[in-house]
This record gives C-alpha cells, structure tokens and sequence, in this order.
C-alpha cells in the first residue's frame, strides 16, 4: 500500500493515520461536551427568543442547539414533518458507480458497496441528517484496521454543542477540546452535515430557525386555549341561599358548589338550590385557538415538507395532490443530492485515500430513487420499430423490465412466430455509409423476365410457364421486392432519425415529445414515390384481374 505522509484534508490540515482509531474523549461533566441538557425554551417569550438567536450568529450557538433539540421533544407536528424529511432520504437504495472500466477502479467500487450494504446505514444517514434542522451535524467515523486494511466500521453523531465554527468566517466547523479552546477538526475523522435549508451562515440556515417562532407562538396559543377550557369548558356553578341562612348553611354551600367540578356530586340542605350558567358562545370562542394552531402547523409543514397534504390531507383542489407530492419530491432528491456529496467529500474519498493513496479517479456513491419508465409505450415503441430495422438490446430489455435471462434447460415461455425475425424483412449492413440495403429476394421472378414472356408468349403461355407459382403471385412477388428496395433508403432514414431520437431522449416522456415534433419535419418524399409507385401497380394489377375474369 503506498506511503503518503502529507495527506491534507479539504481545510489543509495534515492527517495523523495513528490517531484515526483513537477512541474520541468522552464527554464529562463542566466540559464543553457537557452531556447535561439545557432547556432554553422554558417560559420563553420574543425578547429572549431574540437573544438567543442572535448569539448563535455570532457564533455562540449553545442555546440555539438546546432549543432546537427541545423543540423536536415538544412539538410533534415538527417532529413528525422533519422525521418524514429525513427518513424519505435516509431510506433511498444507494448505488456505486466505478470510476471507470479500469478493474483497480471496479473493485475500490465493489469495497464501497459491501460497506453500504450494511443494515446500519440507514439509521446513520438519518442521523447525519439533523443538519437539516440544526443547520449542521457532526458524525464520527469510527475508523477500523485489520491487516493493513482501513475500514469505516461505525458513524456515530456527536452533540453538536461540543462544536463551534471560526470566527474569521463562521463557516469552518471547529471543536472544542477540554478546555474549551477552540481546535480544527481531526482531518478524515468527522462527517460534516451541511444540507441547508436557506442560504447563508451554518448557524442560520437549520429549519429549527422558522420551527422556533412558531413554536413559542403556538406555546401560547395552546396555553389560552387551555386556560379558556379550563374556565368556560364547565359551566358556573352559583348557589343560591335563603335569607335566613346561618354561616353554617353558607359553608354547606359553598363546599358544595366548589366540590362539584371535581366530585360531579354534592349534597344540600332544603331550601338551597344550585343553578349552572353556561356561556352561549363557548364553541365558537373555542375554535379560534383550534385554527390558530393548525395555522401554524401549516406554515411549519410548508417550511419542512414545501407542502401541507402530506401531513394535512388537504389538497385544496383537483390535482393539487400530485402536485403538493410532486414538491416533495422535489425536495427529497435535492436533500439525496447534497447527502451523496457529504459522504464522497467527507467518508469515500478519505477512506479510498488512506487505503490507496491519492487516487485522480473515485468511485461515486449516489443516493437517488430510480425514475418510473412506462414500460408498456416502451413495448409498444419496440414493438413497432423493430420490425423497421432498428435493433435493441435484449439483456437491456430485461433489465429494464425486471426479467432474468433464463438458464439453460430452463422452462421458458412461447411466444406466436407472426413476427418472428424469420417472417419480417431481412436486413444487412451492406449499403454506402452502413446503410442498411434489402436481402436478396426469397423470389425467383424477376420483374423484367415476367414482361418478356408475356410480350413473347402471351398470356395463355405465361400461365402455363414452367412449374413455378401462377403468374398473378409472381407479379405481386416482384412488386414487392421491388417496391421494399426503391423505400429501404427512405426507411433507413426515418430509423437513423428514430434512433438518435433515443440517444438523445433522458426518458421515454421525452422520447415521445421528440418523435410527434420530429416527424413532423421528415423528408417522406421518396417514400411518397414509392408509395405511388405501389398505389398506381396496385391499381393495374386489379384492372388485368377485371380484364382476365372478363376473357374467361
């Protein structure tokens, strides 16, 4: 394996192979990795909320994380819709493209997919992916050698409490050692989470900026909402005494009234009556705090998700669903994107370096949900322009419909021979420029020999030629093979068009745009010709069958 003692890391800083599976300091407590929670969002109100955000954009983030964190433990709208972010891309199967042909770059691509392989991984990108709400997420590597072999056997989240970023730009993420000085990050030790929802700094591009406003509004909300069904969710209950009512009496009373909110129950001298007073207008008070709330789920689900259906089930109108499904979607492959370059940048291509050197050419981990084909106008299309000459792939084919090739001996189905390869017309790269020019013809016929023996022996002669086939099948025979080599060029045209169409098209929604415009514009000129040439021999031929029947 070769030497490279001044490996660098993206920041510059020289990697220590020594200390990359050194366990990490563990957090202590009145350490800067203290593992005691705060609770800023306790009786929070605007001015502190204020104060506590605008000591995270100078670089001081300790109440914002502790908050952010409190948030996700107290909401469960926030929680629901930043889960559901999350684990629609920690979910996604995960391919590994190798960097080339060359067999070195095929098997560091096969390394890479037996790690992601591991049931682990998943659980682990979710994780990475608390960037999304916090702004940044800190994950160790857990670096394992065994024969000389480096192997990323673990990622584990850190608190990001214990990290700060440098105050020349408040980009750089550093941490802070026991001191609580500020270090660079361990080159090839830590995965940087940095998917923002906003542009701008670190600290203020996490969700958890919006999902706080919001939530300390809704705190209220939900607080006057429960005081109100605390007073007007019972009726009054007012007791009434006569009065010659001793204090005796009035005690009775009153422990009466006040107990039956609680016991449902009480009992009264004679002549004591207790009356409940009811407020009119308690529901429609009461639904004020009920949409105030929902009003401000729904902005938190559009900040998360970009829509409200998901969470909500309102599509507010025809097709909205699809198209609240279709931002989603939207969201979810830009997430993917940012996540497959957080782990080239930070874990494949350190781990490819400390196992093989600094290499031109990595292999390329993606996370991407593969794209849905109609395979049925996929069919149709073959289907229709084989037959024409255009060749396809068989394995491509089975690939793209899910089917195995069938081993030998194995049981396969039977398909009917009417379009067979035997039963269409054959074809051979053998004309200028690999056109492709008709076989030669299956009849024995010529055209021009079937003019002289009429001309020469007449009709009652012809008819009796030889034992070859009656002269009405050969004429058409000859019409035929004459006719398929005056419009083979004609077709190679269009099939040369059609194909590059399918070179150039990403899918077959494109495919199809491409052949309704672009064949809108082709040259059918000398297929017209031959078409012509066809209708007017046709008509002939009918004419001489009229004559003939007419003759007996």
């Amino acid at each position: 394996m070769p030497n490279s003692p001044a490996l660098l890391d993206r920041f510059g800083n020289p990697v220590r192979r020594a200390a990359l599976n050194r366990p990490i300091e563990p957090a202590r407590f009145g350490s800067p990795q203290n593992p005691v929670p705060s609770y800023p969002g306790d009786g929070l109100e605007p001015v502190r909320l204020a104060s506590i955000m605008r000591a995270a954009d100078i670089g001081e983030p300790m109440q914002f994380l502790s908050l952010a964190e409190q948030i996700e433990e107290r909401d469960p709208h926030y929680l629901g819709v930043l889960s559901t972010r999350k684990r629609s891309v920690s979910q996604i199967d995960i391919t590994v493209e190798e960097a080339s042909d060359d067999p070195q770059d095929v098997a560091r691509a096969e390394l890479v997919r037996d790690w992601v392989n591991r049931l682990e991984l998943s659980g682990e990108l979710f994780l990475i992916l608390d960037c999304i709400g916090k702004g940044f997420s800190i994950t160790e590597i857990g670096w394992e050698k065994s024969e000389g072999q480096w192997w990323p056997g673990r990622l584990e989240q850190l608190d990001p409490r214990a990290f700060r970023f440098a105050k020349h730009n408040l980009k750089v993420p550093v941490e802070l050692d026991a001191t609580g000085a500020e270090k660079p990050l361990e080159p090839f030790r830590y995965i940087h989470g940095d998917i923002q929802a906003k542009s701008g700094l670190p600290l203020r591009s996490g969700l958890a900026r919006v999902a706080a406003w919001g939530w300390m509004f809704k705190a209220y909300t939900q607080r006057d909402w429960a005081l109100f069904a605390q007073t007007f969710g019972q009726p009054v209950r007012l007791g009434r005494y006569g009065p010659n009512a001793s204090d005796a009496d009035r005690r009775t009373l009153w422990q009466a009234v006040s107990g039956i909110a609680g016991d449902c129950a009480a009992i009264i001298p004679e002549g004591m009556n207790i009356e409940f007073v009811s407020s009119p207008n308690v529901g429609a008070s009461s639904n004020l705090y009920e949409a105030r709330a929902d009003w401000l789920d729904k902005q938190i689900s559009k900040a998360v998700l970009g829509q409200t259906a998901t969470t909500d089930a309102v599509t507010g109108g025809l097709g909205s669903g699809k198209e609240h499904r279709e931002v989603q979607e939207d969201i979810e492959t830009a997430d993917a994107k940012a996540l497959s370059a957080i782990l080239n940048r930070d874990l494949i291509r350190p781990w490819m370096t400390l196992e093989f050197g600094p290499l031109k050419r990595y292999p390329l981990l993606k996370i991407e949900r593969p794209k849905p084909e109609d395979l049925k106008t996929l069919s149709e299309a073959v289907a229709l322009l084989g037959p024409l000459g255009l060749r396809v792939s068989a394995k491509q084919m089975r690939d793209k419909l899910g089917l195995q090739e069938p081993v030998e001996g194995e049981e396969v189905l039977a398909f009917s021979a009417a379009n067979s390869p035997e039963t269409l017309p054959q074809v051979q790269n053998t004309g200028p420029a690999g056109r492709q020019t008709p076989s030669e013809s299956k009849f024995k016929y010529p055209l021009n020999t079937l003019e002289a023996n009429s001309v020469t022996h007449g009709r009652q002669t012809a008819l009796q030629a030889s034992d070859g086939p009656e002269i009405e099948g050969v004429i058409i025979d000859a019409l035929n093979a004459q006719l398929s080599e005056n419009g083979q060029s004609g077709v190679a045209d269009i099939i040369e068009q059609v194909e590059a169409m399918m070179s150039a098209a990403n899918d077959l929604s494109e495919f199809r745009e491409m052949l309704i415009s672009g064949f809108g514009q082709t040259d059918g000129t000398q297929l017209a010709t031959v078409m012509q040439d066809a209708l007017a021999a046709s008509y002939a031929a009918g004419r001489v069958s009229e004559i003939e029947d007419a003759n007996g």
